[in-house]
């Protein structure tokens, strides 16, 4: 049976690294494993979605609309604009933080309110602040690896390997904390 994990915030969040931990443990474990990206605007705060599919035999990295069984959103507002993709029988793993888009730093527009309580009306939603705990441990970059502990979590995928896959992908230096991000995930709810 194949999973679908839709990954999605904004560009400088971490969500190309998550995924390719994501991929990287996944296929050690032994699973077919195919991810797509897309980063348009990365670099300026753009939408950044990851698609990571995998499973016994898995024939495309794309997830179309109704069929992811996990959402994981970086940014609550990117929640919003691709909850549709999520299965009605889904769960949406969202970190409650907000990145302001272009006309809302402008000044043009105003963040949406209540985004969390209207996310919470339509799916299954498990609401964490990685950005706190990312906080706690010293860096606020790991957020990324924090929402990954919870993610793994969420898929009683946590038998995996993931220290492993996290060495060979992150920086020598930033091992340790990036490993800390992830077990405090792990232990999020």
């Amino acid at each position: 049976m194949t999973k679908n994990i839709l990954l999605v915030g904004v560009g400088g969040q971490g969500i190309i690294l998550t995924s390719k931990i994501l991929s990287t443990a996944l296929i050690n474990d032994g699973y077919d494993v195919k991810m797509s990206e897309v980063h348009g605007m990365a670099q300026r705060g753009g939408s950044v979605t990851t698609q990571v599919r995998y499973g016994e035999k898995v024939y495309s990295p794309i997830i179309g609309k109704g069929e992811a069984d996990i959402l994981i959103s970086f940014e609550k507002m990117e929640a919003m604009r691709w909850i549709e993709y999520l299965k009605p029988e889904g769960k949406l793993v969202v970190n409650d933080y907000a990145i302001g888009s272009a006309p809302i730093l402008a000044g043009t527009a105003k963040y949406p309110k209540n985004i969390i309580e209207e996310l919470k009306e339509k799916v299954d939603t498990l609401v964490l602040n990685a950005h706190e705990v990312a906080l706690e441990l010293g860096n606020v970059k790991v957020q990324n690896i924090v929402m990954l502990g919870a993610l793994v979590k969420e898929m009683n995928l946590s038998n995996i390997d993931w220290e492993n896959a996290i060495k060979n992908l992150v920086k020598p230096k930033f091992v340790e904390i990036n490993i800390k991000a992830f077990n405090k995930g792990l232990k999020l709810r």
